[in-house]
C-alpha cells in the first residue's frame, strides 16, 4: 500500500493505544498487540523505506529508559526499559536504526484534545473523593500534542531539503513537573469551568504514592539536541493545558445540549398522543 503513493518520506506515528494514557499498564496484559504495533510494524516499514530508498521518521517514547536518572534524559543515555511497552518500543527503535536514513523522535508525556484520559480521571476522582487525589511519585515532561506535530513537520521539511540529520532526538514541553504538581494545576484550571471543582479548591489534598512498575520515577527528556540541529524550541504547555480542559467542558455542554434537543421532540410527541387519546 505504501508503494502505491510513491512517498518522498514516511512518518510512522502508530503506537499501542495511542489515544489513551493507560497504554503503559495495558501493554502488560496485551503483549502480542503491543509487539505488533510498537516493534513489528516499525521493522516492516523500515524495510519498505529501504526498498524505496526514502527517509523514515519514527516516533518513540521515554519508557525506553528505567527512570533512575535524576536529570532529564538525553539521546546518549543508556536504555533500560522496565515494562512490555518500553521493551517493544525499544525493539521498534532498533529495527528503524537498521535503515540508514532514519530519524527517531522520542516525545514527552503527551496531552491534548484527543489525549486527555488521565486529566479527566484526575478531575473525576477529585469530585468523587471530596477533593482528595492520589497520584504517582514521578516526574515527567508535559508535551502538547499540537506542539509535537509542529516539531515533526519542521523535521520533515528539513529532511526534504536533504539535510544529513539522521539519528535519535528528544522533544518535550518546556517545563518538567511532578505528577502531583501537574494534577494540581489541572484541578485549578478545571475550577474555571466546573462549580463542583471550584468548591473543592480549599479542601484539595493531593498525595503521591511510590511508582508501580511499569511506571518509572523520571521520564523527563532534554530537548537540547533537536534545538541545536533543527532550531526547534520546547514550548510552554500552560496555555494548551487550559485550552484542553476548556474543550473537555465544552464537549460536555455540547453533549448535554444534544441530549436535550433529542429529548424535546419526544416529550412533545408524547403530549400530542395523550391529547388525542383524550
Amino acid at each position: 500500500m505504501v508503494t502505491d503513493y510513491s512517498p518522498s518520506q514516511l512518518i510512522n506515528m502508530a503506537d499501542f493505544i495511542s489515544g489513551n494514557h493507560s497504554a503503559l499498564k495495558r501493554a502488560e496484559s496485551s503483549e502480542l498487540r503491543c509487539q505488533q504495533i510498537n516493534a513489528r510494524l516499525p521493522a516492516t516499514l523500515a524495510e519498505i523505506c529501504n526498498h524505496l530508498n526514502i527517509p523514515m521518521v519514527h516516533l518513540s517514547n521515554s519508557y525506553v529508559f528505567d527512570g533512575e536518572k535524576k536529570l532529564g534524559y538525553n539521546e546518549n543515555d543508556g536504555t533500560n526499559p522496565q515494562g512490555i511497552y518500553g521493551r517493544h518500543s525499544l525493539a521498534g527503535e532498533k529495527a528503524v536504526e537498521e535503515h540508514n536514513a532514519h530519524i527517531i523522535i522520542r516525545y514527552g508525556w503527551l496531552f491534548g484534545k484527543h489525549k486527555k484520559g488521565l486529566i479527566k480521571s484526575w478531575i473525576s476522582s477529585a469530585k468523587k473523593n471530596g477533593g482528595r487525589l492520589e497520584v504517582a511519585r514521578r516526574r515527567f515532561s508535559p508535551t502538547y500534542t499540537g506542539d509535537l506535530a509542529a516539531a515533526i513537520l519542521a523535521v520533515c521539511q528539513q529532511v526534504d531539503c536533504e539535510a544529513n540529520v539522521w539519528g535519535t532526538y528528544h522533544y518535550s514541553g518546556l517545563e518538567t513537573k511532578k505528577e502531583a504538581e501537574f494534577a494540581e494545576q489541572t484541578i485549578k484550571y478545571a475550577a474555571n469551568h466546573d462549580e463542583d471543582i471550584y468548591r473543592l479548591l480549599d479542601s484539595l489534598v493531593i498525595t503521591d504514592r511510590e511508582v508501580r512498575s511499569p511506571e518509572i520515577p523520571n521520564s523527563t527528556l532534554s530537548s537540547k539536541k533537536i534545538f541545536d540541529t533543527f532550531g526547534i524550541k520546547p514550548k510552554s504547555w500552560h496555555g494548551n493545558l487550559r485550552a484542553t480542559i476548556k474543550s473537555l467542558y465544552g464537549s460536555r455542554r455540547s453533549s448535554l445540549a444534544a441530549k436535550a434537543d433529542t429529548a424535546a421532540p419526544a416529550a412533545t410527541n408524547g403530549s400530542a398522543t395523550k391529547s388525542s387519546a383524550a
